[in-house]
């Protein structure tokens, strides 16, 4: 709850906007405004880290949760890409939104966000995931360092295990970015594919990613070799825009750590938590290897 051709002029494309679950006629009131409900909906953003077919239910799930527990119409949208949402935010579009983790970094610099919550596993700890970079199982490249001239998929520009993280292993390696033919796919599952139908010579699979495409038939991790792997990283955040009232905030917070877990389940499954546990309350201080990350490679909001 992976860091993510940056671009902060991208705009907000709502691949999916839709009022969730809290819109039944027993509930006339609910969209009044209130301190829970500010304008009379809620608007939540949800970074598009996998298919839409499988992560449109999933948003949809958690977005019904939040909206029972504050009853309050929620509006979803599944952003176009990274930089979309954290735009989207800034411009006072969103609300709330469930970033990953670099992406939070730079919503939090452009749009004030704090992290609220993130989601915890069986056990009641907070759920980590890692990036990392796979080759045929006959390829020989044995290391990054070997990826010098080679091919390599990356997800997409902003994502923190399908872009930053791979691109600073580069540079740890001792290589320069333009000694390594970066390709980006489009997103986590392009990636995967990119390398299984032999387009590249190496790939960006996320622990999630790799879960998730194991699982479904998608990807035989006998045929293939990861050479690198990162530190675990904190997995995704829900956020809430920095100018909101005080009361919601902690309103907000108080419903997500509240969520029963049959509402953040299925989107937790897709981030490799599973089973999954309650959310749990995060802060700045959970995601500050992504923002020294982000120092680290020099990133700025220009970048992102």
């Amino acid at each position: 709850m992976s860091l993510r051709r940056l671009t902060l002029a991208g705009v907000l494309v709502a691949s999916l906007a839709l009022t969730a679950a809290c819109g039944s006629e027993d509930k006339a009131d609910s969209g009044k405004a209130s301190a829970t409900c500010p304008g009379g909906k809620i608007r939540f953003g949800v970074e598009p880290f996998e298919d839409p077919s499988k992560l449109t239910p999933a948003a949809e799930a958690l977005a019904d949760g939040i909206s029972k527990q504050l009853d309050c119409p929620v509006e979803l949208t599944i952003t176009e890409d990274y930089s979309a949402e954290v735009l989207a935010m800034e411009n006072g579009k969103l609300d709330i939104g469930m970033f990953g983790p670099l992406g939070y970094v730079f919503a939090s610099k452009r749009a004030d966000a704090e992290a609220l919550a993130s989601f915890g596993d069986a056990e009641g700890k907070l759920s980590t995931y890692t990036a990392g970079i796979w080759v045929p199982k006959d390829s020989g490249i044995k290391s990054v360092e070997d990826l010098e001239g080679k091919s390599l998929a990356l997800g997409s520009p902003g994502s923190t295990s399908g872009d930053a993280l791979p691109r600073q292993a580069i540079v740890d390696a001792g290589l320069k970015e333009k000694d390594v033919k970066i390709d980006y796919a489009g997103g986590h599952p392009e990636a995967l594919l990119a390398l299984t139908n032999g387009k590249v010579e190496a790939a960006e699979i996320n622990s999630q990613q790799l879960a998730v495409a194991t699982e479904e038939g998608k990807f035989d991790q006998a045929k293939f070799r990861q050479v690198w792997t990162s530190d675990p990283i904190p997995n995704d955040p829900i956020t809430v825009r920095g100018d909101m009232d005080p009361k919601f905030k902690e309103a907000l917070q108080k419903a997500l750590l509240e969520l029963p877990k049959d509402k953040v389940a299925e989107i937790g499954k897709l981030l490799d938590v599973d089973p999954a546990g309650p959310l749990l309350k995060v802060d700045n201080k959970t995601y500050q290897p992504l923002f020294d990350l982000a120092e680290d490679l020099g990133l700025s909001e220009k970048d992102v």
